[in-house]
């Protein structure tokens, strides 16, 4: 009896022990499964308007329409969410980047005369910031408000406007930086002076992070931001700049150029998006339900439906 119990102990130890491996063999390693894609299931890019000479600055309000730049003919534009085109301000002071308040103001990097400019729903701009410490600014190029205090923070580059009548920077700002102005102060701040030629900006809808592209380094970095509105904690994100760019619910982040080239938020390609234009300037989430990607590329506008939503 004894040996008989040893025995059936020991096969049905190994019938055990030999299905453990007959199922792990069967399961295997979990195949690692691609990203599922952003952009929604067949869909395709499609063209809006083809009529400008560089578009750029795309900004979304609160019900979903888009207003972005034709900077070179001095116009701000506004796209509908009823699919109408129509020009919003003929006069924008050489307007470049966009942004929303919470007020509903349209703020905007007015490079002509090298200004940020506040401008209401009748088109009327007030003017926010002209110079730093008694030095010309090289160009605002784009802009980003915090959330929650409001702050601006905005990019600097130098890029030589045939408008204009200098020809070189003001070597008093000592270089292209990152600005902070904070709500209500008529004075901006250096934040980041170590840029090569900061470009395009973006923050998380906590207020938390800040993403800033040195388009000159091609490199996008990450702040974290503290309450007073300091940037801290500069890590590298992806080793590719960027003219514009935006973020959706997941946290992913969109950088522009060649294309519009997707990022989930380690810094990892998870997609890239083709657009046939020589140059993919800035990029914004618009619609009602912000899942409609508007596209400002050269000479031309696109959209793109999506299944994520833009982040807000």
């Amino acid at each position: 009896m004894e040996t008989s119990h040893t025995l059936y102990l020991g096969l049905l130890a190994t019938a055990l022990l030999a299905s453990a491996f007959t199922a792990a063999a069967g399961n295997g390693p979990a195949t690692p499964q691609p990203p599922r894609s952003v952009v929604a299931e067949g869909a395709q890019l499609k063209l809006v308007a083809k009529q400008f000479k560089f578009t750029e600055g795309p900004a979304t309000d609160k019900a979903g329409n888009v207003f972005f730049t034709d900077q070179p003919n001095d116009k701000i534009w506004k796209y509908g969410t009823d699919g109408k085109l129509s020009v919003f301000l003929e006069k924008s002071g050489r307007a470049n980047g966009l942004y929303f308040n919470k007020q509903g103001n349209l703020l905007a990097c007015a490079d002509e005369q090298n200004q940020l400019w506040s401008i209401d729903k009748q088109g009327r701009p007030t003017v926010l910031l002209t110079q730093v410490n008694g030095h010309q600014l090289n160009g605002p190029n784009d802009l980003w408000i915090h959330p929650k205090t409001e702050g601006i923070y905005f990019t600097d580059p130098y890029y030589q406007r045939d408008y204009w009548t200098r020809q070189a920077p003001d070597p008093g700002l000592g270089g292209q930086n990152l600005y902070y102005l904070a709500a209500g102060q008529q004075a901006a701040v250096v934040v980041d002076d170590k840029l090569q030629k900061p470009n395009g900006i973006i923050g998380t809808p906590d207020g938390h992070l800040l993403y800033v592209a040195d388009i000159g380094a091609n490199k996008t970095y990450k702040y974290q931001i503290s309450p007073e509105g300091r940037l801290t904690n500069r890590q590298l994100f992806v080793e590719q700049g960027s003219d514009g760019m935006t973020l959706d619910q997941e946290g992913n982040v969109y950088l522009t150029g060649k294309g519009v080239t997707v990022y989930n938020a380690a810094g990892q390609q998870i997609e890239h998006i083709d657009v046939p234009a020589e140059w993919t300037g800035n990029v914004c989430f618009a619609g009602k339900d912000r899942k409609t990607l508007f596209i400002t590329a050269s000479e031309a506008v696109y959209v793109l439906p999506m299944r994520v939503k833009g982040a807000q």
